[in-house]
């Protein structure tokens, strides 16, 4: 570790969570240069739906480099973006009865964000973005204005401008309908909130501390944007391509996005893709207008219709992660409630977590789990939950094990209950 501490900036992270050197990965176990396995409940922050190294991807990626095959063609037309493009109309929009234009923007997902507040703006010619307390879009300038957490917005050098911030559900408590503050701000010509754009909503804010969001209020979001004139985007970049369950995760809420965001998992084996989805009304551009170097990066879109053919056909993976995600759902309760303090467990698929209410508790937690060959994220505002994203291929005893392993971890950081107040909890239940 000695040449990165030396030569890498301050602003590396997870190194310091994982301090070791990692040298192999496959399927949900990453291994380190002293050949130590852990469990992989990251998955690259969702990036790795699919596992490391799947081979179902690999072996079609490393025939397509061998034949010498387009890699990097800014926005070319070539054969690899023309399948994936018929791939993702055919396996995913028809049969969802969705139609939206493809954009491809910049590599990353903050890429994706910056691209939907441009076309809202332009298409409403208004300027506001309406966003949601502890709602997390990426840290370029535009992004970052709609991230709420404070710590990624004071690393700007300049104020952040153009977004403002309405509660999300749930963030002022079960008794309190944060909707209804948000149309009285919408409806009142004295609220000093100017008619917004677009609205961007995440239906589980990850970053955020997993918050999920109440269906009902989903949908009454929806209809304050038609009801205002606003667009409404769904940033899918963490919580899509499978991770809630269904491939888009507002597909269970019957939402219809004016445009959705897909970054991350979207190429299937880690390589930089990021995706638009926008209705075609709002294809506002002239050439170039929105351009980048590094757009449809054709390594990653053979991968992506890899990916899309092998586990989107059917829904035999949905399924599974339903399967599992109930699995992880119902063990995490039980690590909470067993404890001295039962702490919330919330999340959606395989997309679940538990808010220790403390961030100096979540980091020993983390690096208890670590200690004892187990890779998991904190998150939330204090980074006081304990986050599980594990790939959604990952074998069900490969699952099972990284839980014991988190319950060793709380077991060594957070006193169990006793015997008897166990019984008592037991028999009240």
């Amino acid at each position: 570790m000695e040449i990165i501490n030396r030569l890498e900036s301050n602003v590396r992270s997870y190194c310091r969570s994982f301090p070791t050197l990692f040298r192999y990965a496959r399927g949900s176990i990453l291994e380190d240069n002293e050949r130590r396995e852990y469990i992989d409940f990251l998955a690259g922050c969702g990036v790795l739906n699919y596992g490391h190294n799947n081979r179902f991807i690999k072996e079609p990626l490393l025939k397509y480099l061998m034949e010498d095959r387009i890699v990097h063609a800014l926005d070319m037309a070539t054969t690899t973006k023309q399948k994936f493009l018929g791939t993702f109309e055919a396996v995913i929009l028809r049969r969802r009865g969705l139609s939206y234009l493809f954009q491809f923007p910049g590599p990353t997902g903050t890429n994706a964000v910056e691209v939907a507040f441009k076309i809202a703006r332009r298409v409403t010619g208004r300027h506001t973005i309406l966003a949601f307390t502890n709602g997390f879009h990426g840290v370029s300038l535009g992004a970052m204005a709609a991230t709420a957490n404070a710590y990624y917005r004071g690393a700007a050098g300049l104020p952040a401008m153009g977004v403002a911030f309405m509660p999300y559900d749930g963030f002022l408590g079960p008794e309190i309908d944060t909707l209804a503050i948000i149309e009285q701000a919408l409806s009142d010509p004295g609220s000093g909130l100017d008619r917004p754009a677009a609205v961007i909503v995440e239906t589980v804010q990850a970053e955020g501390g997993m918050n999920v969001a109440r269906f009902d209020w989903l949908r009454a979001v929806e209809r304050l944007c038609r009801a205002y004139g606003a667009l409404l985007i769904v940033d899918d970049i963490q919580m899509g391509c499978g991770r809630t369950g269904p491939f888009f995760s507002f597909e269970p809420v019957g939402l219809s996005p004016d445009i959705v965001l897909l970054s991350k998992a979207l190429s299937g084996y880690g390589l930089p893709l990021s995706l638009v989805l926008l209705k075609p009304e709002l294809d506002c551009w002239k050439p170039a207008e929105h351009n980048g170097t590094f757009r449809s990066n054709n390594l990653a879109l053979n991968a992506a219709t890899t990916t899309l053919n092998t586990y989107w056909q059917d829904d035999e993976l949905q399924n599974e992660v339903a399967r599992k995600g109930g699995i992880l759902g119902r063990r995490l309760a039980e690590i909470a409630r067993d404890r001295t303090m039962p702490w919330p467990v919330r999340g959606r698929g395989l997309a679940q977590a538990v808010d220790l209410g403390s961030g100096e508790l979540a980091k020993e937690v983390q690096k208890a789990a670590f200690d004892r060959g187990l890779i998991i994220e904190t998150c939330g505002s204090r980074d006081q939950v304990i986050k599980c994203i594990p790939p959604l291929t990952i074998p069900e005893p490969t699952l099972l094990r990284g839980l014991d392993i988190l319950e060793e971890a709380f077991g060594a950081c957070v006193p169990g209950r006793t015997a008897e107040a166990a019984l008592e909890l037991a028999v009240a239940s």
